[in-house]
This record gives structure tokens, sequence and C-alpha cells, in this order.
């Protein structure tokens, strides 16, 4: 990020406001009247305490005690109500910037490709959005407001110090001095980006916290102690040493801050007594009456100014992290859109790595194959061979870094994501579904889908069980009042979805890899349905449910590395024989009791 953008961060912040931002801005003109308004009090104060001592001790003949105490409350009210009026600009500014700044993250992530997905989970992205916008909404509600007092306040403060007694108001001013002095070096840059490493360390802590409850279950069953979740019991500690670390870095700064902002009646007490000597000097006796009531304002101001820098850290902080949502550039559209002329899908010379890199072996190399309309293909091989990847490269999950992928003749490049998106369904292994009705789940397929659309795919998926065992049917929502569905079920519900959906093109990730004997049957004959005319790739570690396909490729360490129909790839005695040895041998193998 430039300098210049870096000097503009809070007009960046206050621009997701919209027209709502001059809002904020009549909040801060109302958070200055009113820090001015409650100041004013004060010196009515002192006019009391002044004619109180003119006429000491007959306190009866004072004069205008009743104007001074009027006028006092008069402005005390105005202050509260410029206060509250602020306020109230400044929470409806906040909230139109938080609102917007979730619409613009959320709608700029329907613009990225798949793959950024894969590589940035749900609930990072949930954290980060959620806990930017309440920051930053937090900061202009409160914060902002308060900036306003706190650079308006000790200007007041400052006039009025040496309004009365200049000596006494220089005084006064030492005690400010050393509180700024003490306090840049946990404001400074360094400070900064320790900030920035503290929050780097916690939102690692709760990452890994969130993974340790999930694997509790694990744990338990493996009679393990928390100690076997080392990545969880890494953050805690490196969380725990930074902040120690931290905490005691700033143990002096902020000792010396918290006396500094104490001090003034250590200072201003002793140089009264030396100052008025033996003499009863009435106006020296009122001027410092007010110094007395007047300077405990000003702990609360220094204390409002290192909460509100505080807090613009965090604030700015939590802005980087939507703008970094906002920085990741989309898939570039083409300009001039073009659509498949077919269902057939073609690699031709590609290349691919996740990260650039000057590597003479990539994630997928010199990939070519060609699949046919309406033909069933299998993408087979060892774990990491890049199965998932060449699937994932047809919808743009990413763009390839060498040679090209086409659908119907044309490059997915010239293609709109719109009508990529329409042409192709997918099911991976790990199944999705919301925490809604099982008919909202199914019927988000396809728009404008018909309750009997949905029934109609649900039954072709295989899940007329399941709905006759649901409370509501196909109005339950999953995961309410105990209503949970298994792996193999959620399987079955998202089949249903890309039954619904109805696209020419199918991608199978591991449909049935999750799923027990039974539900993978009924999984099996959901995936008969929804393969029927269409044009088909399946990735599968069981190599029994691509034995009929049309054609197989075999994937190996980024390679095609052998293609050709079941027969004549266990006839060529490679990768694919050994594989489907190995298959058979596992599916033959028995828990055996031997008696001793």
């Amino acid at each position: 990020m430039s300098n210049n953008q870096n000097k503009n961060k809070f007009i960046r912040l206050l621009n997701y406001s919209g027209n709502y931002k001059y809002l904020t801005i009549l909040g801060g003109i109302l958070s200055a009247l009113s820090a001015i308004s409650l100041l004013i009090p004060f010196i009515y104060i002192w006019d009391v305490v002044n004619a109180l001592l003119m006429v000491a001790p007959d306190f009866a003949k004072a004069q205008n005690l009743g104007t001074y105490a009027f006028n006092a409350f008069i402005f005390a009210v105005l202050g509260i109500a410029l206060n509250f009026c602020g306020l109230m600009c400044t929470h409806l500014s906040a909230f139109k910037n938080e609102r917007n700044m979730k619409d613009a993250a959320l709608n700029h992530l329907l613009k990225l490709p798949l793959g950024y997905f894969s590589t940035h989970t749900s609930g990072g992205l949930r954290k980060v959005i959620d806990y930017s916008t309440a920051k930053t909404e937090t900061f202009l509600a409160h914060q902002m407001f308060d900036l306003v007092g706190a650079i308006v306040t000790p200007i007041a403060f400052l006039i009025l110090l040496f309004s009365f007694d200049w000596l006494l108001g220089l005084i006064c001013l030492i005690p400010i001095i050393l509180c700024f002095v003490f306090m840049y070096p946990m404001f400074s840059a360094e400070s900064q980006n320790i900030m920035v490493q503290y929050q780097m360390y916690l939102e690692k802590m709760n990452a890994e916290a969130v993974e340790y409850v999930r694997g509790i279950p694990v744990t338990k069953a493996f009679q393990q102690s928390v100690y076997s979740f080392k990545n969880f019991i890494d953050a805690i500690r490196n969380y725990g040493k930074f902040s120690a670390n931290y905490s005691l870095s700033t143990q002096l700064p902020m000792t010396a801050f918290t006396v500094s902002i104490n001090g003034f009646f250590a200072l201003l007490i002793p140089a009264g007594i030396l100052l008025v000597g033996g003499l009863a000097d009435v106006k020296f006796l009122a001027d410092f009456m007010f110094y007395i009531i007047f300077t405990p304002v000003c702990a609360v101001m220094m204390n409002r100014i290192m909460t509100v820098s505080q807090d613009w850290m965090l604030a700015s902080y939590a802005l980087e992290g939507i703008e970094e949502i906002l920085n990741e550039k989309p898939l570039a559209e083409s300009s001039n859109p073009q659509k498949p002329k077919s269902h057939s899908i073609e690699f031709e010379g590609v290349y691919f790595d996740y990260e650039k890199s000057d590597n003479d072996e990539h994630i997928l190399n010199d990939i070519n194959l060609r699949i046919n309309e309406n033909d069933s293909v299998a993408l087979v091989g060892p774990s990491g061979g890049g199965k998932t990847t060449i699937a994932s490269l047809i919808p743009r999950f990413w763009d390839v870094d060498e040679g090209s992928i086409k659908v119907g003749e044309v490059n997915v490049r010239d293609i709109s994501t719109r009508e990529l998106m329409e042409n192709i369904s997918f099911v991976f292994q790990n199944t999705t579904l919301f925490k809604d009705s099982i008919y909202n789940n199914v019927a988000i397929g396809r728009k404008g889908a018909s309750r009997e659309d949905v029934l109609k795919a649900l039954s072709l998926a295989q899940c007329d069980d399941i709905i006759d065992e649901l409370p509501d049917g196909i109005d339950t929502v999953i995961g309410t009042e105990g209503t949970y569905l298994s792996g193999g079920q959620q399987q079955r519900i998202a089949l249903a979805r890309a039954i619904l959906k109805d696209a020419p093109i199918i991608i199978l990730d591991e449909a049935t890899a999750l799923a027990d004997p039974e539900n993978e049957y009924m999984i099996q004959k959901a995936i008969s349905e929804i393969t029927k005319d269409k044009t088909v790739i399946m990735i599968a570690h069981r190599l029994s449910t691509v034995k009929n396909v049309d054609r197989i490729y075999v994937i190996d360490k980024g390679r095609v590395v052998e293609e050709g129909n079941h027969d004549s790839l266990v006839e060529a005695d490679g990768l694919y024989s050994r594989m489907w040895d190995e298959f058979n041998q596992s599916i033959q193998w028995k828990v055996k009791s031997e008696v001793a």
C-alpha cells in the first residue's frame, strides 16, 4: 500500500458511509461545541467562588450567585444535549458505514474465482468481515466523536489555564507535557506494528481453538490429552509469550503516564502554598480553587486521547482486513463473451501452479485430454496427483498458467462466468448444506423451481426415505431441534440440487467417499440419474465406481501417465493395473479372530 493511501486511510474509511459521512462531520462539530459547553460551567463555578471569597465571612452579601449557578446549569445541559445529538449523527453514519463495508466485501467475494475460497476458509472470511466492520463501527460511532472532543478540549483547556493565573497555568502544564512524552512511545510506528502482530497471534489462537473444539470427539475416543493438539498449544504459548513481552515493554511508559496524569495536585498544592505565602490574596485563592476543581478534567481528557489512539490502530488494522479482500482481483471477463458450441471439454498443453514459482515441476504439467460431449470419463491416480485441480480448472476456479481449456470449442476465458456456471454442476466430497429447509437447499439449484420440481429431484436422488423420516418433510430445517443428516444423506440432498439444476456438464469429486454401504448404493443410483445424456467427469479412489466409464485418465504427479478404458488399462500392466489389483485385495480383507 502506498504512502498516499496510508495518509488517506481515515478518508477511505469514512467514504464507506457514502453521503452519511456528512453526519460524521456534523457529529464532530457537535462534539467540539459540546466539549466547549461543558468547560464553561467551570468559569461560572470560579465566579461563585470568587464572589463568596470577596465577602467572606459574610457570605450572605455575595452577589449574582443565582445567575452564575443558572448559567452553569444551562451550559451543562446544552453540552449534554449537543453530546447526545452528535452521538446520534455519528451512530447513524457508523451503522451505514458498517453495512456498506459488509456489502462491498460480500459483493466482491461473489466476483472472485471459487479457488479463492479453497485457500480462505468461510470461518476466516466471516471473522474478518464481522470483526473489521464491528471495530470500524465502534470507532466511528464512539471514538471518532471522542477524538474531536479530545482535540478541542486541550485547546480550550490551555486557554483557560492561562486566563486566570499564568504561573499556576504553567505549573499545570508540566504534567500534560509529561503525559504526551510518556504516551508517545506507545503509539509510535513501531508500536502500531506490534499491535498488528498482536492481532495476528490472537487470530491464530482463535483459529486453532476452533479446530481443537471440533476435534474433541477424536481426542476423547483415542484418550489423548490436549497436548495432542500441538498447533493449539503452540498458538496459546506464542500468544502468551508475545502478550507478556508487550505488556512488560509498556510497563514503564504506562506507569509514568499514570503518575503524570494524576500528578497535578502533587505540583499544584505545594506551589499554591508557596505562592500564597502569608498573604490572604482573595483573587489568588479564587484562582487556586479554580485550578483545584478544573485540573481533574485533564485526567479524563488524556485518558480519552490514549483510548482513541488505541482504537484507531485497531480500526486501521480492521480496515486493512476488509481492503485485503477488496484488493483480490476477480478473474478477467471477456469483453466479447461467446457461448459454447457443444458440451465437449479439451485441455491443450495445460500447466498450472497455485503459487507462481520458477520450478520446472508444476502442480499440472502439459495436460492434454479430450472429453467428448455426453461421454463419461474418470480421473484416477494416487492422492495429490492433481485430479481435483484438473476438474477445478474447467469452471475457472483458477486460470491456467500456460495452455488452454475449451468447453464446446470455446476457451473458458472467452465464456462469461454466468454462462460457464450454468453449464456445469458440481458434487464435491465435502457437501455444504445451509441451515435452512430441505426445500430451499435443493431449490437453490435452479431459480424459480416449483415445489413439484424439487420433489421430483429429491425422488430421482433417492431421497424419499430421508424425507419420510423428517418431522416436516421437505420443509424441515436442517440443524434445528436435533434434526441432522449423515454424510451420505447430505450427499444425496446435494445430488438432488444438481439434478434440479440439470446442467449439461457434471463434475463428481469423490461423491461416495464419505458414504456408508447403504448410502453409497443410493448415491450410485442417484448418480445414474444425474449423468444421463451428460458430459461427466468423475474423480474416485474406489475404482469399482469408474469401471464402466467411456475413458479413464490416470493422473500422477501432475501428468497424464495413462489413458484408455478399464480393460485396456488393466491389460497394459501399468499404474492403473497395479491400483486395480490393490483395490481388489482391499475389498477382500476380513477381520479374523484367532484362538490362542
